[in-house]
């Protein structure tokens, strides 16, 4: 490859594909200057790295078994460039099964996952929520992310947002034009998780630049199969006194809320984006 190890396809100017990665291999793909994080220009999103290790798993381990939890462990910068994916069952079963799967680059693990799934059934009968149903998408007014945030795959969103949003909370669209990877479909699941670690960029209490709070991790529980499009998020961000923060979502698509996502933060005053 003409990049270097640890740069996104497209940094220097290059054309680079409408998508977040590119296909080296079966196991091993490449950012894109798409998938580029909002903390520092040198790594990847968590979002679109979180699709497509689910999408990884997916793809690798069909099932007609639906996915029910998505765990993510964020183990370290999630450095653009090269990387391979892994992906193993750890408990198989005919109704429910959890497996893993990890991003690694060489010899360092950045994200690892888990992911529960579950036999299929009829509960129509039984079907209920609680939780509030969010305006249509066309019914909210556009809002430009890049306005806080940097980096490529914040660009990448086409994003709305209620006109009572304020520090902690908020209601939003999200949508992407982009495949995670070049020439491939996304698996369904997978092309809703892509976008579901921006929460924590879509209600922030304080200036990023200012204030550091990335997350540590990434749970996401679902209700049903997600419609591909629009994410939409009811976003609330709490910092507690000692550095410790929390991202809660309840999540839905175009039909209606479809569950919830946390992210544990660490907050630290006065080191902020770079």
């Amino acid at each position: 490859m003409p990049q270097a190890l640890n740069e996104h396809l497209g940094h220097d100017g290059a054309v680079y594909p409408d998508s977040y990665y590119v296909r080296l291999a079966e196991d091993r793909l490449m950012s894109t200057l798409h998938s580029q994080g909002a903390w520092q220009p040198g790594e990847q999103h968590m979002g679109p790295a979180a699709g497509l290790v689910l999408a990884e798993i997916e793809r690798r381990l069909p099932t007609d078994k639906l996915v029910s939890r998505v765990s993510f462990d964020i183990l370290g910068v999630i450095h653009s460039g090269e990387f391979t994916i892994d992906v193993n069952v750890i408990r198989p079963g005919r109704t429910i099964e959890l497996v893993e799967a990890s991003m690694r680059h060489g010899d360092r693990v950045s994200i690892h996952a888990r992911v529960w799934r579950l036999q299929a059934s009829d509960t129509e009968a039984v079907r209920g929520e609680e939780w509030q149903s969010l305006a249509a998408p066309e019914a909210v007014p556009p809002m430009p992310f890049t306005d806080r945030w940097g980096g490529g795959y914040i660009a990448s969103l086409d994003g709305r947002q209620g006109a009572d949003a304020r520090p902690g909370y908020a209601q939003t669209w999200v949508r992407s034009p982009y495949a995670l990877v070049d020439g491939e479909v996304d698996p369904p699941t997978a092309a809703f998780v892509k976008f579901i670690d921006a929460a924590n960029g879509l209600a922030v209490r304080v200036d990023p630049a200012t204030t550091f709070f990335p997350n540590v991790d990434l749970t996401i529980h679902l209700t049903r199969v997600p419609e591909p499009g629009w994410a939409g998020f009811e976003t609330r961000v709490a910092f507690g006194p000692t550095g410790l923060g929390e991202t809660a979502s309840v999540l839905s698509d175009i039909n209606g809320p479809i569950g919830t996502a946390a992210q544990s933060l660490t907050v630290r005053i006065g080191e902020g984006a770079k």
